[in-house]
């Protein structure tokens, strides 16, 4: 966390709050309860101006929208109470976390509900007049024009660490409150342990299971090394926020990964590589689910233009730290050229995610790049999905064939069941086999079609078809 402080109004605002706050505790007024250095403490709440109440610099809602704007970020971090730096986490507090160009949907919800029935739940504030919970409803509040805002107060000797535990806290009560982004959900993941945390406790404080806060723990790697191989020699990257509409696919590459590294740690580079690049294209799940390790040499590498093909690539080998000379092979050919083509991929996507900081003829060139990647993707995923298809359909035949067999097997034990008391309808029971006779007499036409030299198993369908009594 960083440490930026006591507000400039800080001791004004903590004699109003004491103020307000004895006057409360006389009225023995609302309270509000929360978790407080492992311990239940009830808040008194009060009125406060929301003018004088100040926006969390640390507040995990917009954590990795911060670092969009350089220049507002760095005025942030030297002055996080000014005029300027205040306006500038209004303006983040109001954006869609994919898209902060966007006005979020959830905001917008908000601020009509304040508008229609006023302000339901209070939030919560330090002494010094930080918001510990509700920011977003403070700056919807400031919008609609309204002068109060209702809080509860921490105690006297709040600290950062307690603001940040608070927050976490409620965030993570699942009630009605607006959720955390997916990234920003990791970052305080990986904040709380970075403070000295158990991966088990901070999975218990999250109400998740360990082994999905790892699994997250991996996205999140995955992430930060995506930015880092996106960085272009024009100082552009990718950003967090650019992975926040991705969760669904990148856990699923976590579980299918994690799956195949065990047995063969070269294909599961080669899947995730290929994967990461369609998850830098914006494919759907659906299409990034097509993608096995065998995806580039099987569909991709005919297909890719000399923009998009990988230079000669070598095999990679790993240095033995303390033996000189004492090498082991790395990653295969395969991999590092499907890596190859995710870095350029990366940097692409980077470069077309720069807005005004490239020339037009630079971002009309990493545009028709992108666009011929997705063209040759598309050809690629359309293939992959077309023998996916094939495959399923060539397993469905059996298994349809193996399902009836176990409906036929149950039969037979409740035909001897209903016979001993004498409830077999033997009428319905003839019909039925003649339904049975008929769709056996179907598929045995089909398969007289397909096999020029039928086994023993085709070769009873056919004669069982063709005499109907036979066993």
């Amino acid at each position: 966390m960083s440490n930026f402080g006591t507000p400039p109004e800080g001791e004004k605002i903590r004699t109003l709050v004491e103020e307000r706050v004895r006057q409360a505790t006389l009225e023995n007024g609302a309270k509000v309860t929360i978790d407080w250095r492992d311990e239940q403490r009830h808040l008194p709440v009060i009125s406060m101006p929301t003018d004088m109440v100040y926006f969390n610099p640390d507040t995990h809602r917009i954590r990795a929208q911060r670092s969009l704007d350089r220049e507002r970020t760095f005025e942030l971090e030297k002055a996080p109470w000014s005029e300027v730096s205040q306006q500038y986490l209004h303006h983040l507090l109001t954006r869609k976390p994919s898209n902060p160009d966007q006005v979020d949907p959830d905001y917008t919800a908000l601020c009509e509900e304040l508008d229609e029935f006023g302000q339901k739940e209070p939030g919560i504030i330090s002494p010094d007049g930080i918001l510990v919970d509700g920011n977003t409803r403070c700056a919807a509040l400031r919008e609609l024009g309204v002068k109060n805002i209702r809080v509860a107060v921490l105690p006297m000797d709040t600290s950062r660490r307690d603001i940040n535990s608070v927050e976490l806290s409620l965030q993570l009560r699942r009630d009605k409150r607006r959720d955390y982004s997916y990234i920003n959900r990791l970052i305080a993941v990986e904040e709380e342990l970075a403070s000295g945390l158990r991966e088990e406790d901070v999975a218990r404080a999250f109400n998740i299971k360990p082994q999905t806060l790892r699994q997250d723990r991996w996205v999140y790697q995955l992430i930060k090394e995506a930015i880092d191989r996106s960085r272009t020699a024009k100082g552009t990257a990718l950003r967090e926020i650019d992975f926040e509409d991705h969760q669904e696919k990148l856990r699923e590459l976590q579980r299918d990964y994690s799956k195949l590294v065990r047995t063969n740690p070269d294909a599961a580079e080669q899947l995730k590589e290929t994967r990461l690049s369609m998850v830098v294209l914006n494919y759907p799940k659906t299409s990034v689910r097509l993608a096995e390790s065998d995806f580039y040499g099987k569909y991709l590498d005919s297909r890719l233009p000399d923009g998009l093909r990988p230079s000669k690539q070598e095999a990679a080998s790993i240095a033995i730290p303390g033996l000189a000379g004492v090498v082991v092979p790395g990653a295969s050919v395969a991999a590092t050229t499907t890596r190859a083509l995710t870095d350029s991929l990366l940097r692409a996507s980077a470069a077309a995610k720069a807005g005004g900081k490239l020339k037009p003829a630079e971002v009309a060139e990493t545009d028709s790049l992108i666009k011929t990647a997705r063209s040759t993707f598309d050809i690629a995923v359309k293939m992959a999905g077309q023998n996916a298809q094939l495959q399923k359909r060539q397993v469905a035949v059996t298994e349809r064939v193996t399902d009836a067999a176990d409906y036929l097997n149950q039969c037979g034990a409740e035909f001897a069941e209903a016979r001993a008391k004498h409830a077999l309808d033997e009428e319905a029971f003839d019909d039925a086999l003649i339904t049975l006779r008929d769709s056996l007499a179907r598929l045995a036409r089909q398969a007289g079609r397909a096999f020029d030299t039928p086994g023993d198993g085709v070769k009873w369908l056919l004669d069982s078809t063709r005499n109907p009594l036979s066993r």
